[in-house]
């Protein structure tokens, strides 16, 4: 008997219930990864939707893969076109039993299994899928997904009071020899349309793809370096390694299961320290989980222009404001800073995230889908529940929205950033002003800008908004929508 695990995006071989299951029964396995060229392809607004940085991450998480099957006798088949094409016709050439794999929620990806399945159906192969993408499964819940409670604090409490944290599949130790077959080899960048992203050492962390480098990232940050019990206190940081755990980009590719890391953190808790940092960890852990079956309630919605909340908000795409958001070159140094780092390193902080998507939607005023889908691009950690269910709650149209809340840019530069190194980090442009000066490079005046070599309209942009007149005119616009 012969099964073939689907690999998408969950490349491990750690708590995999799908090649678990499987390998019962003395089956033969035939590992597979498809590079689907729809990943490849743009988004609505004619975005790349997989940019450089995760191309790589990619590319690397899939060879790493294919390493480790190798290590226990097997290997990974790669094929580059559509998984609904390329797996019936494996399955035929091998007589293939099943077809095992994890299931996904968002409409694209659930709309390929779908397709799959109605392929193996006419070939009477069933298509078996798996949830394992999160720390809770959904039959676990106290409540069915379509009784999910549309606020994050209520399903934190109720989870938390009633679920426990299922323990992880073993990873296997030896696989039966693959079966005679061209393994295929892996595309290059330049294959899947992209070009290899030129590395910046200004980078917070050189990211790697792959189990092995995100098991390797969890013992330094955990173990090595013993981050683990600051987390809660650092967390909001935006410069350096080490501010926060890191881990997203090997989540959002399933090279790191979340509940093998909620085990390491258990392990942390009994040898050496347990308090609000190691709980803040997984409670982040359980905002993915939030997310996602947010997702699996609501469907397509989360992608709509009027968001969860169906709002008809009057957005704008006004193009050459989105362009200098993009480019950093707003005149607000915090956002400027970030949306730098983002386009040269394929990552930003956390704290940095919820501010450029404020400003964006709360000053620009500008449809919060385009940036959602410059994350998309941008994001080596793009996790698609993740990314679109936060730009719903940025934009003001999630289920957890609080009506018209906006971050204050000075405000969150000086509590987040009070040195200014941040900014002068990713804005040379400023290096030279001093203190608390770097804020607000539009105040200095033209002795200073003279003194500090940046000429204001020159060197560095005049703000394109007026802050707080440009906040006070969306808020007319959001709340107009509640009365139109």
């Amino acid at each position: 008997m012969i099964n073939l695990v689907w690999y998408r995006n969950d490349l491990r071989l750690h708590d995999h219930e799908p090649i678990f299951r499987a390998l019962q029964q003395d089956a033969q396995v035939i590992p597979v990864y498809c590079f689907d060229p729809r990943h490849f392809s743009t988004t609505s607004f004619g975005f790349p939707k997989t940019g450089a940085f995760r191309g790589q991450f990619l590319l690397e998480s899939v060879a790493d893969l294919r390493h480790s099957l190798k290590q226990l006798g097997s290997n990974l088949i790669v094929r580059y076109g559509l998984p609904e094409d390329v797996i019936p016709q494996l399955a035929r050439q091998f007589n293939i039993k099943a077809v095992f794999c994890h299931h996904e929620v968002t409409a694209e990806e659930v709309a390929v299994e779908k397709a799959l399945q109605d392929a193996l159906l006419m070939l009477g192969i069933p298509l078996k899928t798996f949830w394992g993408a999160t720390l809770y499964y959904p039959d676990d819940l106290p409540f069915g997904i379509d009784q999910l409670p549309e606020l994050f604090s209520k399903f934190r409490k109720q989870v938390e009071k009633a679920v426990v944290v299922r323990n992880v599949f073993p990873t296997p130790v030896q696989l039966p020899k693959l079966a005679e077959v061209d393994v295929g080899q892996l595309p290059s960048l330049e294959t899947l349309g992209l070009s290899a992203p030129l590395l910046d050492d200004r980078a917070v962390l050189m990211f790697k793809g792959g189990e092995n480098a995100g098991q390797s990232r969890l013992h330094d940050y955990f173990w090595a370096k013993d981050c683990l019990k600051d987390y809660k206190q650092t967390r909001n940081g935006m410069l350096g390694a080490d501010y926060s755990s890191k881990l997203s980009p090997w989540l959002a590719l399933g090279c790191l299961s979340p509940r093998w890391i909620y085990e390491q953190v258990q392990a942390y808790e009994s040898e050496r320290v347990r308090n609000d940092s190691t709980y803040w960890l997984i409670f982040e852990l359980l905002w993915r989980d939030f997310f996602r079956f947010i997702c699996a309630k609501h469907g397509d919605r989360i992608f709509y222009r009027t968001g969860l909340q169906r709002l008809m908000i009057a957005w704008q795409e006004d193009w050459p404001r989105f362009q200098r958001w993009q480019a950093g070159k707003t005149g607000f140094p915090l956002v400027d800073a970030n949306m730098r780092e983002l386009a040269v390193t394929g990552f930003m902080s956390n704290r940095g995230r919820q501010n450029v998507a404020s400003f964006l939607t709360k000053n620009l005023g500008i449809n919060w889908q385009m940036g959602a889908e410059w994350f998309e691009s941008q994001l080596i950690d793009y996790d698609v529940c993740s990314n679109w269910g936060n730009w719903n709650y940025a934009a003001g149209v999630g289920n957890d929205a609080r009506g018209f809340r906006y971050f204050n840019m000075l405000k969150q530069s000086s509590m987040y950033d009070p040195t200014g190194d941040y900014i002068r980090h990713w804005l040379p442009e400023l290096m030279q002003i001093p203190g608390d000066k770097v804020h607000q490079p539009e105040k200095l005046t033209m002795e200073e800008q003279k003194r500090y070599q940046c000429q204001l309209g020159i060197d560095y942009p005049r703000p394109v908004v007026d802050f707080f007149k440009s906040i006070k005119s969306n808020e007319r616009r959001y709340n107009s929508a509640f009365t139109s």
